[in-house]
């Protein structure tokens, strides 16, 4: 999608922290292509119930590997719905990648998010519109953007749910 808009056009696809009609037609189509797993392992949907409503929501959403390890970030930071909807869940959360993986979201210390921030524009390209700095920016840049961008390490849930 990235080669279709230009990043102004990515950008007002989300103005005011908001997905537009076609933005929201483009999740819905990346939610099912993750789904059934033909793209690489990092591209998942994301179902996480409602914090309202209690509905599952999905969203498609590129991930970041550091370390060994796979993480969530929200390309809108704090303002992003999904953000919002994990922590009312107490972390509990589904991907979706070839069947349903329960997994629990466990939110990073802003002071560990600056080289997973890193990682995660260097991956996702979809991203790169919507952070206030270049993939290639150096590490102080990314430690004082981090407070703005909640970063999730994604973990097997294997307690039971009520």
């Amino acid at each position: 999608m990235t080669w279709l808009y230009s990043p102004d056009r990515l950008r007002a696809m989300y103005c005011g922290g908001h997905a537009d009609p076609a933005a929201r037609r483009f999740a819905r189509l990346w939610a099912t292509v993750f789904s059934l797993g033909l793209q690489p392992r990092r591209w998942v949907t994301l179902e996480v119930a409602g914090r309202r409503s209690g509905n599952p929501t999905r969203f498609p959403l590129g991930m970041a590997d550091w370390h060994g390890h796979w993480y969530l970030v929200p390309m809108l930071g704090e303002r992003c719905n999904w953000v919002r909807n994990v922590r009312a869940a107490d972390g509990h959360a589904i991907l979706h990648r070839r069947g349903r993986h329960p997994c629990r979201l466990v939110e990073i210390p802003v002071e560990n998010r600056g080289p997973i921030l890193h990682r995660y524009l260097e991956t996702v390209p979809g991203a790169r519109p919507h952070l206030p700095i270049s993939p290639d920016a150096p590490p102080s840049e990314f430690d004082a953007i981090a407070a703005g961008y909640p970063v999730f390490q994604v973990l097997p849930d294997t307690a039971p749910r009520h």
